[in-house]
């Protein structure tokens, strides 16, 4: 007996994750793709089978019996071969751990502190790729990502929040508390920074010049140079608050904002992903703890002053 022609993987694969999320724009979002793109994928997967799989009305979608009964099946298949896949990628003959971190995080915080990880973890080979925002997992082979939750990932990553995010103004010492005379640093991909501060705080904005930065890390870069006062993360500059080579009179607040470990896969595997998530957590924690900041998510003051 002929065995029965089934449905193009990629279009079951889009169907699902439509289903899951329950919208084409969040799936197009999930898949890194166009709405349209879903969309037609979700078509052509009807017309296949001949048989509508969702009711479309005043632009929201809604699965119809047959939707129902397809997405039950798809959303078992698609856990089981991401669970064998990774299962696979995780086994003994493979111990590299591909992280994706955000530009800022790895080079003022991660990679410092990759002798500590490879002294808690030797058998653990870390593949550390340096991007931000959305990403797509499949396609680039990530394992493991560490992002601010500055932007929508979709309902089908499993996450762990690591932190909170605190922030505030850093410079090179002398800095006084007032903050005056001092050059005003801005980066583009963090814009708001000053005035999320300035809100929380109450504080007067500066009075004088200012420069801007395309990056946040260029920013912090240029406070360390002695360049004037950046909007800093307080993981970003434990260690240069350590030494005196930065000061932060105001101490520092939460922005609202956190950081997080996201993952196509189950960040409690027992494997690779699971020691590595843990290991970043206790290592933010204790830089946290060092510089006196709460790790509570109820509301907390301004921290004390970091100054050396």
């Amino acid at each position: 007996m002929p065995a029965m022609k089934l449905p193009p993987l990629a279009a079951l694969r889009y169907f699902d994750v439509a289903a899951t999320t329950q919208s084409f724009i969040r799936a197009a979002e999930c898949l890194h793709v166009t709405h349209g793109a879903v969309s037609r994928q979700v078509r052509l997967l009807e017309e296949s089978l001949e048989v509508a799989l969702f009711e479309r009305r005043n632009r929201a979608v809604f699965l119809t019996s047959a939707g129902r009964a397809l997405h039950a099946t798809t959303q078992a298949i698609f856990e089981q071969l991401e669970s064998t896949v990774q299962r696979l990628k995780d086994s003994d003959d493979n111990p590299v751990l591909v992280v994706s971190c955000e530009p800022t995080i790895a080079m003022r915080w991660l990679i410092p502190r990759l002798p500590r990880l490879n002294a808690a973890h030797p058998d653990l080979q870390l593949q550390l790729v340096a991007a931000g925002g959305p990403l797509d997992f499949a396609r680039t082979g990530v394992d493991i990502a560490i992002r601010r939750d500055d932007f929508h990932w979709g309902m089908t990553l499993h996450q762990q929040k690591i932190c909170d995010e605190w922030i505030g103004p850093v410079g090179r010492p002398p800095l006084s508390p007032k903050l005056q005379g001092h050059r005003q640093l801005h980066s583009a991909t963090r814009p708001d920074a000053w005035a999320t501060w300035l809100r929380l705080t109450g504080e007067t904005a500066i009075a004088g010049e200012r420069s801007d930065f395309e990056h946040f890390y260029l920013s912090i870069q240029a406070a360390s140079a002695g360049l004037g006062v950046a909007m800093a993360s307080a993981l970003m500059v434990r260690d240069e608050l350590d030494t005196g080579q930065l000061q932060a009179p105001l101490g520092f607040v939460r922005d609202g904002s956190a950081y997080h470990l996201l993952s196509p896969c189950p960040l409690n595997d027992a494997g690779k992903r699971q020691r590595f998530a843990e290991w970043v957590k206790q290592e933010c924690q204790g830089c946290l703890t060092h510089l006196g900041l709460l790790q509570k998510d109820d509301a907390a003051l301004p921290s004390p002053p970091q100054v050396r």
